[in-house]
């Protein structure tokens, strides 16, 4: 069965950060869009790139159902890439079409803790996690940004804290010393005190930090079984979102 593809109309943007902006996109259309269970729902954007269908995943910020409406906040780098500088030349009455949304992660209400990290990218679905956790929920969440003027304000139970760290330059041109191995993101998520009780884990972000060195901890080291890790590269430093896919698959392939 063919999936089905959602169009919807941009009604507004705005610069939400330094390298953040946000689409608000509405009718007509909006009945077509069935929001996702999940905090982490994503869609696949379509994009029309010399004459050809180019696809981009985001995450689905925010669901306005009173205004009719849904917000996707994309990392901007400049001209560069494809989704960011459409986002940053957006203009009222644009069409964007997209599959999905589809996604697979939660907040557990049985969880002693919840440990969260991300850089920009997983911000968003992040922050949709945390206001969707109950008052009472416990717990930690690391965000990786760029620098102060990358922070963006969300809401979170009183008992989770949350934990800005930088990596003081922009994700395209960050220098090896803040990335990889040597993320901020790693080095503040290994240094979290680790509570007594179920831990459900939340990391998705630049695929290396997580992947190869925010994985590991949590799954060998910690043992938190798979299905308490929600554990996921978004993207891959130096290469495309085709490029990226055929990487994870590779990667997948390597570990079966």
């Amino acid at each position: 069965m063919a999936r089905r593809i959602t169009t919807l109309t941009v009604r507004r943007t705005e610069k939400v950060a330094d390298h953040l902006v946000r689409v608000v996109l509405g009718d007509p259309g909006f009945d077509e869009f069935e929001p996702s269970e999940f905090t982490d729902g994503y869609v696949k954007l379509h994009f029309d790139v010399a004459g050809e269908a180019v696809l981009r995943t985001y995450t689905v910020s925010a669901v306005d159902r009173a205004a009719r409406e849904i917000a996707i906040d994309f990392v901007v780098h400049g001209e560069s890439g494809v989704a960011g500088p459409w986002a940053s030349n957006a203009q009222p009455g644009q069409p964007l079409s997209f599959y999905g949304p589809a996604g697979a992660y939660a907040p557990r209400e049985d969880a002693a803790w919840h440990l969260l990290a991300a850089d920009e990218t997983g911000l968003p679905a992040l922050a949709a996690a945390l206001r969707a956790m109950p008052e009472n929920a416990r717990g930690v969440a690391v965000v990786e940004v760029a620098g102060p003027g990358d922070r963006l304000p969300f809401t979170a139970p009183a008992g989770v804290e949350v934990q800005w760290v930088h990596r003081g330059a922009s994700a395209d041109v960050a220098p090896d010393d803040v990335v990889g191995a040597n993320a901020p993101l790693v080095a503040a998520v290994r240094a979290i005190e680790w509570r007594p009780g179920p831990v459900q884990v939340f990391v998705h972000g630049e695929a290396e930090a997580v992947m190869h060195h925010i994985r590991p901890y949590v799954r060998r080291e910690r043992g938190v079984p798979a299905e308490w890790a929600s554990i996921s590269g978004y993207w891959r430093r130096g290469r495309t979102e085709e490029g990226f896919r055929t990487w994870k698959r590779d990667l997948a392939a390597a570990e079966a």
